[in-house]
């Protein structure tokens, strides 16, 4: 399995079929990459506290934010099959509120920031407008494959 999902918090219920939607979701966007399913990467909900404590330790910011991608390939690891990439943690909370000022789904906005999560593990960035359209047009085309 590609993608594996754990739901850490208790703040949100997370129906097992969002769950099941994250792992294909994030499937999609590793095939769409050319990555084989061999490789790994983890999608992982927690609460506003667990990725405050994270944002501090890991990019000095002391608030919690929606997404944290932490990749664990450099240019010094050489590319194996089973390769594992990184994880991605989300913050339900966060998400909960985005959902809710952007005025779609909770289940979208998860979906939306594990893409998100996942396209920075591949070397996607949003760092020019040119790579921010580019992202912005990938998350997108696998969102509406999903009708998200």
């Amino acid at each position: 399995m590609a993608v594996l999902v754990a739901d850490l918090q208790d703040v949100v219920k997370i129906p097992a079929e969002q769950l099941l939607l994250l792992e294909e979701v994030g499937n999609l966007a590793l095939r769409l990459e050319g990555k084989s399913l061999a490789c790994e990467v983890s999608v992982v909900l927690v609460d506003n506290d667990y990725i405050q404590e994270l944002n501090f330790t890991y990019r000095g910011s002391d608030c919690p934010t929606d997404v944290l991608s932490f990749n664990l390939q450099d240019n010094n690891t050489a590319l194996e099959e089973e390769e594992i990439l990184g994880d991605v943690i989300i913050s339900v909370e966060k998400a909960q509120e985005q959902a809710h000022a952007y005025g779609h789904t909770l289940q979208r906005e998860i979906a939306f920031l594990a893409i998100h999560g996942i396209l920075h593990l591949l070397g996607y960035d949003h760092d020019t407008i040119e790579t921010e359209q580019e992202m912005s047009a990938r998350k997108e085309l696998i969102l509406k494959k999903f009708k998200l």
